[in-house]
């Protein structure tokens, strides 16, 4: 049984909030231990991600589906699983949750509630990162919710970790953290100039996995036997 509206809407604005709070929390913890090793500091952001995406889409999965992700929400509008007075209610939800997120993680490390993010991320290679981290995650979700849902919390969490470490946007893939960590001029963060094309790239990534998946996924027509499987097509039978 599907829940109520208002229920979908407080589990994507809760979800998206703890998401974001972890990617920025995690962000500042990881830069202020690691001693000025980035490298150190991006693998205890990855692994605190990961971690948090198993749960929250285990967690609320059931609930609202566990998109947190305004392009996820695109895809499932795109096929006809939502409305878009639905999808209207999910963005506006993932978005606030996003913003909450980073307040909250601001706040437990007693830092300025409000800020705008100097970090620069920019240029071709980070929108090419972009297109193809979303992708990939939209592949991983409608593939695994065709043949195997329930991985999909662990799968999404594992595709993430690695999309932190392959491309060169560190796998931001969501429209919603991008708006919600340019608002953290933290390890996280990213300047409000560049979230524009990162909104563009994730969408473009979006719709393209959304359209090869319908492809590939699509299920094989039927077809007669024929003699190279051993049997014999009834239409080549002599009359």
């Amino acid at each position: 049984m599907t829940a109520a509206l208002s229920r979908r809407l407080a589990a994507e604005l809760l979800g998206t909030a703890f998401l974001v709070a972890t990617v920025v929390g995690s962000g500042v913890m990881a830069e202020t231990l690691a001693g000025g090793n980035m490298a150190v500091a991006l693998l205890g952001n990855t692994l605190a991600t990961g971690a948090i995406l198993v749960v929250l889409i285990a967690m609320l999965g059931p609930v609202s589906g566990a998109h947190f992700n305004p392009a996820v929400s695109l895809v499932m509008m795109l096929g006809r699983e939502m409305s878009a007075r639905v999808f209207l209610g999910y963005l506006l939800a993932q978005i606030a949750g996003g913003i909450l997120g980073t307040l909250m993680a601001h706040a437990m490390f007693d830092l300025p509630l409000l800020q705008i993010s100097q970090h620069v991320r920019h240029g071709p290679a980070q929108v090419l990162s972009e297109v193809v981290a979303t992708f990939g995650l939209l592949a991983t979700i409608l593939g695994c919710r065709r043949s195997r849902p329930e991985i999909i919390p662990v799968a999404v969490a594992l595709y993430v970790v690695a999309g932190y470490w392959f491309t060169a946007s560190t796998c931001f893939a969501n429209p919603a953290v991008a708006i919600a960590r340019s608002l953290s001029d933290t390890f996280a963060g990213i300047r409000p100039v560049d979230v524009p094309w990162f909104i563009l790239a994730e969408l473009a990534g979006a719709v393209c996995a959304a359209g090869f998946s319908r492809w590939l996924l699509a299920p094989e027509p039927a077809t007669a036997a024929t003699p190279w499987s051993g049997q014999t097509d009834p239409a080549s039978k002599p009359h």
